[in-house]
């Protein structure tokens, strides 16, 4: 992994937390506790703060970015699937965006919601909480059921155990 500051800024990082091998974070980065960043992700905090809560996971080839003067947050118990990218954004609290979404500028995904796989929420746009999205651009398609929740909870707790699997093999 690499961790470089930027202009007099360091990433912050719980100590909990699990980096995974070859990620990348520079800058104005703020990582809360039991979070974890998978293999080949890159955070760069140097042009606006990235703020990451806890129990966050950022899966593989992953990469976060921002827009001067546009924050990018992510909330608690996000799940954040393989290649997505997050650019000036806010996620909300236990949101899932699935593998290869992109979420753009000034846009804010709602408590609960899921953005289905491959999606693009433009500019702007704003997800409902507790609601599946899908598609280019990304539509609401319906509320979630209680299954999608279950499932929403599930993985988000079996990355939370793998990555501490894998920081037990980093000591």
């Amino acid at each position: 992994m690499a961790i470089y500051p930027f202009a007099g800024k360091t990433p912050v990082i719980h100590e909990s937390v699990f980096l995974a091998d070859h990620v990348t974070i520079t800058g104005d980065v703020k990582i809360g506790a039991e979070s974890s960043i998978w293999f080949n992700s890159v955070i760069r905090g140097d042009v606006a703060p990235t703020v990451i809560g806890e129990r966050v996971n950022v899966q593989d080839n992953s990469v976060l970015h921002q827009s001067p003067n546009e924050p990018l947050i992510v909330e608690d118990d996000v799940t954040i699937g393989h290649q997505v990218i997050l650019h000036s954004c806010k996620i909300r609290k236990r949101a899932l965006i699935g593998m290869g979404s992109i979420i753009l500028d000034g846009a804010e995904i709602g408590e609960g919601a899921f953005i289905g796989a491959g999606s693009l929420v433009s500019q702007g746009k704003s997800i409902p909480p507790n609601t599946l999205a899908f598609g280019r651009p990304a539509r609401v398609i319906r509320e979630l059921t209680k299954e999608d929740v279950q499932d929403m909870e599930r993985i988000s707790r079996e990355y939370a155990e793998k990555a501490q699997y894998y920081k037990s093999l980093q000591s």
